[in-house]
Formats: structure tokens, sequence, C-alpha cells
């Protein structure tokens, strides 16, 4: 297996960065109006849920993405700026775009919800991907 140094404290950042991204995304003023449209909730019942536990379990699973991406830009020795943008981009559409987008073929749901969701996506990985790519 490849030998690759991982800087936890970009890890960390770049986990961090995806939920700033997220706050932003799904802000109602931005697209989680759309996305409760969409998804068939509303403030209420979202709020209703277990909003801590989801945001909780949410940066879990931001640090486990961008671990994943550490280790991606050091297997390939990313090291520029632009260079991690299209490291993020790359594994955006070939892990996230065409399985996302696979499902929603069979699932029939709205292309707002597909290009909201996948786009959510985009802007995270980009963002990670420079984060990791200049840090290490």
């Amino acid at each position: 297996m490849f030998d690759v140094a991982i800087n936890y404290w970009a890890v960390l950042v770049a986990g961090a960065s995806s939920m700033l991204v997220g706050s932003i995304w799904y802000a109602r003023s931005v697209f989680g109006k759309a996305w409760m449209g969409f998804v068939g909730k509303t403030e209420e019942q979202i709020k209703e849920g277990n909003p801590a536990r989801s945001m909780f379990f949410a940066f879990i699973l931001s640090l486990v993405v961008a671990y994943v991406l550490a280790h991606v830009i050091g297997y390939v020795k990313v090291t520029t700026l632009v260079d991690g943008l299209l490291t993020g981009f790359w594994m955006w559409l070939g892990f996230v775009f065409a399985t996302v987008g696979t499902n929603y073929l069979f699932e029939f749901k709205k292309f707002g919800h597909f290009a909201i969701t996948t786009g959510y996506h985009l802007v995270q990985l980009l963002v990670m991907g420079a984060i990791l790519a200049v840090w290490q």
C-alpha cells in the first residue's frame, strides 16, 4: 500500500468547511426552501427531527470524505490550489455525479433536487480539495 502523510488538521478544517458550505447552501434564502419542497418537508418537520444529531453525524461523515480525499491527494501528489480543485472536481464527477445520477434516474426525482444535492457536493469537494492540496 502507498504510504501517505495525512495532515489531520487539514482534514479537520476540510470537514468543518463542508459544514460551512452546507449551512450556506441549504440556507432558506439560498437552496433550503427549494430543497424542502423537493423532499416534501416543512421547516417545522425538520425541526421536529433531531437536528443536533443529524449535524453531528453529518460532520463525522464530512471528516470521512476529507480523510479519503486527503489520501487521494497524497497518492497523486497534488500540491497546488488548481490541482486540488481539479482533484475535487474529478472525484465529484466520477463518484458523486455519476452514482447519485444513476439513483435519480431510477427514483424518478425532479432534476432540481438532483442539481441542489450534487451541486452541494461539487462545492464541498472543490473546497476540500483546495484545503487539502495546499495545506500539507
